[in-house]
């Protein structure tokens, strides 16, 4: 199953009233910063690789701690009083080689499993990808109980994020929600002509923020696999249980924001189904 409720109490809960403490490991990324921008409820502990100028601009957001995914004491050392980490950190590119792949998405990550289980923190949220089932025909919508099917290297290391997850969750204790994060962008970018590869795929910044909070908000998940689209009319990943189990309500949808798509343009999209067709079906006359 692609979601297992809680099955003990969180462990390293803040105290009194204190706000949910979150490290996000790559702050200092397109999503990270974003994120760490947008979200005003959380003590945030952001990790970035390299303190340059746009890493120090973090810090109006929430305490800058600049380190590497390959050093495990330091990471131990971040995930010290945290309640949730936020795992964005690793290559996100879909060409990348092996050597990458296994120091930065392999390596690095277990390094973060390992050093959130040892500080006790409550839940990990691994960003994983749609290239983790990217491999089936383009006209299949995936569902999150199907099996991994990854459709390049990089999708791999995802998928050894996914079944990583699963053990840390289920052998030792630690609650995890794996996202699968589509093409996670600007809405600015699905208003531009000439991007229709993303139609299928798109993920807003904004519908990302929901989302992420919605994971780190919620007390009943020990372990689930979700996948993050937007709203678009058309979508390749099934979001249907991060829906129900989150109550994700995302509001954008490429479909309505793209030029290609506009309401001039639009084909006209039936749903095929008995409850839709009623008013149109034979069955009408015979009901008055």
């Amino acid at each position: 199953m692609a979601v297992l409720q809680m099955k003990k109490k969180k462990t390293n809960p803040p105290s009194g009233g204190a706000r949910t403490r979150v490290l996000v490991t790559g702050a200092a990324g397109r999503m990270g910063a974003y994120f760490s921008r947008n979200c005003k409820k959380y003590a945030l502990r952001l990790q970035v690789h390299h303190l340059d100028d746009k890493a120090r601009k973090l810090a109006a957001f929430g305490e800058v701690i600049e380190g590497d995914l390959s050093d495990l004491k330091f990471l131990k050392k971040i995930c010290t009083g945290i309640d949730v980490v936020l795992h964005l950190a690793g290559d996100p590119n879909p060409s990348a080689t092996w050597d990458s792949l296994l120091e930065n998405n392999i390596i690095g990550t277990y390094h973060l499993f390992a050093a959130a289980k040892a500080a006790r923190c409550r839940r990990v949220i691994y960003a994983s990808s749609i290239h983790a089932v990217s491999g089936y025909p383009a006209d299949v919508q995936v569902k999150p109980d199907d099996p991994v099917n990854p459709g390049d290297l990089y999708g791999v290391s995802k998928c050894f994020g996914e079944a990583l997850a699963r053990y840390m969750a289920g052998q030792e204790g630690l609650s995890v929600i794996a996202l699968r994060i589509g093409a996670c962008q600007p809405l600015e970018n699905a208003q531009k002509a000439g991007c229709l590869h993303n139609m299928d795929a798109f993920l807003s910044f904004a519908d990302f923020q929901q989302l992420a909070e919605r994971c780190i908000d919620d007390e009943s998940v020990h372990f689930a696999i979700f996948h993050a689209l937007s709203h678009n009319k058309f979508k390749r990943l099934d979001i249907s249980s991060a829906r129900e189990c989150l109550g994700y309500a995302p509001q954008d949808d490429f479909f309505a924001e793209n030029p290609d798509l506009s309401a001039s343009s639009k084909p006209e999209l039936r749903r095929h189904s008995l409850r839709d067709q009623a008013q149109k079906s034979g069955l009408r006359k015979n009901l008055h």
